[in-house]
Parts: structure tokens; C-alpha cells; sequence
């Protein structure tokens, strides 16, 4: 059984998260030959405040 994690910042809208649902699978049934009902996929947002890059947080990045 596939199972994929995926980390995002917050923010994407549910469209674009059903999407990347969607063409992961797809792709996954496509390299691996596995059945679609054995894929599964986890999708973890995290907080901007919880993220960093050079010593401070995406969301004070994106404040300056």
C-alpha cells in the first residue's frame, strides 16, 4: 500500500489540495502499477509561524 506524505504551508484552497490528491494518485498507479484503492495520501499543513529559513519563520519573511 503507496502511502504519501505531503507538508504545505497553510493557505492552498481545497481545490488545489483535491487536485494534488488527485494527480499523486494517479501518478503513483502509473510508476508503481498499483490499484487506486490502495493509495493513500496525507496532507499536513503547518502554520507559517511554524516553518523557518535562515533563522526566522516564513510568516515574518513574508511580513518585511
Amino acid at each position: 500500500m503507496p502511502f504519501i506524505q505531503v507538508y504545505l504551508l497553510e493557505g492552498r484552497s481545497p481545490e488545489k489540495k483535491e487536485r494534488l490528491i488527485y494527480e499523486l494518485t494517479e501518478t503513483v498507479c502509473k510508476v508503481l502499477d498499483a490499484p487506486k484503492e490502495s493509495v493513500r495520501i496525507m496532507i499536513q499543513e503547518m502554520p507559517l509561524e511554524h516553518w523557518g529559513i535562515a533563522g526566522e519563520s516564513v510568516k515574518k519573511r513574508r511580513e518585511r
